[in-house]
């Protein structure tokens, strides 16, 4: 296991250097064994083979691996056993991975990505949520990469639906980033998920680290689901590392007019990925045993071809006040208190136990400013 933490540690040793190597020697092991002059034929750095050559990262190397047993974390190299076999069969896989929590029962599910824009729009928000608790609540792993806006709404999805989910991290496993999520890590490792990265302890959160982890997201997952995506963004990026490693991608339809919907709607038209309106749409596309398993759906399901307005539909137990509060209410468009009590002609009294009563019901949620939507 040291050498293979050395190699990951060398300066100038990326993963297609490293794959190199590992093509000319065979082993991580050869690679430390081999004359300066052979280094040099592979075209490595001066800074790289005196690096290898005296073996200069190992005692490092030990106690990297000492730390992060301290962490309550483990480091899998890439010809042990468990490294996770979907992630091992792309290209350039990283020779190491820092894994924190249930990672081994967490990735011997089937895992889908679900990655988006990091400043969502209330509707994307609510896709993810509505579709990361729903596969979560069949057994589906859900991965993201712990940022901000969409993967949040993932994580937070899946753990509402009490299923399992994979933060992929581009830092060291010592440093959450951004650093206001590290209670959003803490539950994920609470309710049986795991966090994962290929970076050593004490990688800091820059900008390069980031194309490294989408690869990761991509590759431990039998698909990738996009959810607002601005164009050039890192969920395209994404979606595309997720085509050349041959996984299935999706993506949720958005607002023509929304600059965040220029990537999912490309990738509907021109890239291939399935429109997802609802996770039978994901399940119907993973291989075919993983969706006999999903599908079909519970029996309440509509006929297929049968179109229903979600939005439409209002609980019949409802009373009057609390009625006119919910028809008021969209998935993507937030109402403000006083617009509601402007509109329902109700008192702030009457208003605001309507509101409660829905959101206890969990029928709506509250947003900063005393704003309101309904739950998908």
């Amino acid at each position: 296991m040291k050498d293979w933490i050395a190699l990951n540690m060398t300066p100038g040793v990326g993963p297609r250097v490293t794959a190199r190597l590992l093509e000319h020697f065979g082993s991580a092991e050869a690679i430390f064994d081999a004359p300066r002059r052979e280094l040099a034929l592979l075209r490595l750095t001066p800074e790289a083979i005196e690096s290898i050559a005296n073996r200069e990262l190992h005692e490092r190397a030990e106690k990297e691996i000492a730390e992060v047993r301290k962490l309550g974390g483990d480091i899998l190299v890439l010809d042990d056993g468990v490294y996770p076999s979907l992630l091992r069969e792309t290209y350039d896989p990283p020779v190491t991975l820092y894994v924190k929590g249930a990672w081994a029962e967490c990735l011997e599910r089937p895992c889908v990505a679900i990655v988006g824009s990091r400043r969502c729009s209330t509707y994307g928000q609510n896709a993810a949520l509505m579709l990361s608790r729903e596969l979560a609540q069949r057994g589906v792993t859900i991965i993201s990469g712990l940022a901000r806006g969409i993967d949040a709404a993932a994580h937070r999805g899946a753990l509402e639906g009490g299923g399992r989910t994979v933060g992929v991290m581009g830092t060291g496993l010592d440093q959450v980033y951004p650093r206001d999520h590290k209670k959003l890590a803490d539950e994920i490792l609470k309710n049986d998920g795991a966090l994962v990265t290929q970076f050593p302890l004490g990688t800091p959160p820059v900008s390069e680290n980031f194309p490294y982890r989408n690869r990761v997201i991509s590759g431990l997952s039998l698909g990738v689901v996009v959810i607002e995506a601005a164009e050039n963004s890192g969920s395209l990026i994404t979606a595309r590392l997720a085509m050349e490693q041959n996984r299935e991608v999706f993506a949720v339809p958005g607002n023509i007019t929304s600059r965040n919907s220029f990537g999912t709607n490309y990738l509907i038209k021109g890239a291939g990925a399935k429109l997802v309106q609802q996770w039978q749409d994901i399940a119907a596309e993973l291989p075919a045993e993983i969706a006999a398993q999903l599908l079909p759906p519970p029996s309440n399901k509509k006929k297929k071809g049968e179109l229903v307005d979600q939005l439409q539909l209002t609980p019949s137990d409802l009373n009057e006040h609390e009625r006119a509060v919910f028809k008021l209410l969209t998935t993507d468009t937030p109402r403000q208190i006083d617009s509601l009590a402007e509109t329902t002609k109700l008192s702030i009294t009457q208003l605001t136990t309507a509101l409660l009563t829905l959101e206890m019901r969990e029928l709506i949620r509250a947003l900063p400013g005393k704003c309101f939507v309904r739950k998908l």
